[in-house]
């Protein structure tokens, strides 16, 4: 696995750069702006790629994705890769306000118009038609040219995996995939959205997110905190899949039960060590080592995350240190 961060800031990523780097990655909320901190990456990284992952996928239209793009190769060319994610339901609905009913067919749109104006030379006319997005873009200005930009889809569920695999350059897995479910579902699912489109599935990327907390002199608080993000995750529906093939499900009924009626702070505690070794690297460098020794199936580029749920700024950037210098010291993991 290669592996790079979660944007940690400027200066801990020249050191994440030296120490092998390979990408940075900046998701988004109600107070964070995907775009924004992606132009941030590009103007302080030298050689590792940047790129949202995830924006909202349908809170923009395909020309605001496009053109962010567009200006952020300007800052780093060849460096930016897109990754976008559909968001729940309700966000769509109460947050930001639009439409997200059909969400693979509509993100399947969504790409095809993105590209449409990434590819598109000047002078050329844009035009698509769909049942969720119309173009018909005449750009009277010499700014457009082809752009090979990857992008990724945060796909979790077999439809929005076989989207991926049809139309995107690849994936960028949750962080709670384990092997199985990168075995069992990602990569056959990705492999059949590519068949039926005609493209090659073994030429898609498989990113993903690893939850990762190293502390050599609190291990005992790292694991707290990894379990408790996975615990955190584990409260939304949309994962029941993953709980299923495992057989988890009386730990994520007791979860939920935490979350809704006892204390958020104690979620940490239903989840088994067998759940936290299947999603997580964490405890001091030698335990943090043996775990990634054990998956059989971490991602090709895997952005090393520190636990967010009730983890201060501070303590995040701490462990984005420690996960720097570890991977540093080790390279690459097969």
């Amino acid at each position: 696995m290669r592996w790079g961060l979660p944007w940690p800031g400027a200066e801990l990523a020249a050191d994440a750069e030296r120490a092998g780097a390979e990408a940075f990655c900046a998701g988004e909320f109600a107070d964070a702006n995907a775009y924004v901190t992606a132009s941030e990456m590009a103007h302080a990284t030298t050689v590792a790629r940047s790129g949202p992952g995830i924006a909202y996928a349908f809170a923009r239209s395909p020309f605001v994705h496009a053109a962010a793009m567009r200006q952020l190769h300007k800052i780093a060319p060849g460096r930016v890769f897109l990754g976008l994610g559909a968001g729940t339901a309700r966000m769509n609905r109460d947050w930001f306000g639009v439409d997200s009913s059909h969400p693979a067919p509509r993100m399947r749109e969504l790409v095809t118009c993105i590209r449409a104006f990434l590819e598109a030379e000047d002078g050329q006319r844009i035009r698509f038609d769909g049942d969720y997005y119309s173009l018909d873009a005449a750009v009277r200005a010499p700014v457009l040219g082809r752009l090979e930009v990857p992008i990724l889809l945060g796909a979790f569920n077999i439809h929005m995996l076989r989207t991926a695999g049809a139309v995107a350059d690849g994936v960028l897995g949750h962080g709670l995939f384990t092997d199985r479910w990168w075995d069992e579902v990602v990569d056959p699912q990705l492999a059949l959205g590519a068949q039926r489109a005609g493209r090659d599935g073994a030429e898609l990327l498989r990113w993903g997110w690893v939850i990762t907390a190293v502390d050599d002199e609190n291990p005992e608080r790292a694991v707290e905190e990894a379990k408790r993000q996975i615990g955190f995750y584990l409260t939304v529906k949309t994962y029941d899949a993953l709980v299923e093939l495992h057989g988890w499900q009386d730990q994520v009924a007791a979860i939920r039960a935490e979350f809704t009626g006892g204390d958020p702070r104690n979620l940490g505690r239903h989840v088994s060590d067998e759940m936290l070794r299947a999603m997580a690297v964490c405890g001091d460098r030698a335990q943090a080592r043996e775990m990634l020794a054990e998956r059989t199936r971490l991602p090709d580029l895997g952005f090393l995350s520190p636990p967010g749920f009730l983890v201060s700024p501070r303590r995040r950037r701490f462990y984005g240190a420690q996960t720097a210098e570890l991977f540093g010291q080790i390279g690459a993991v097969q």
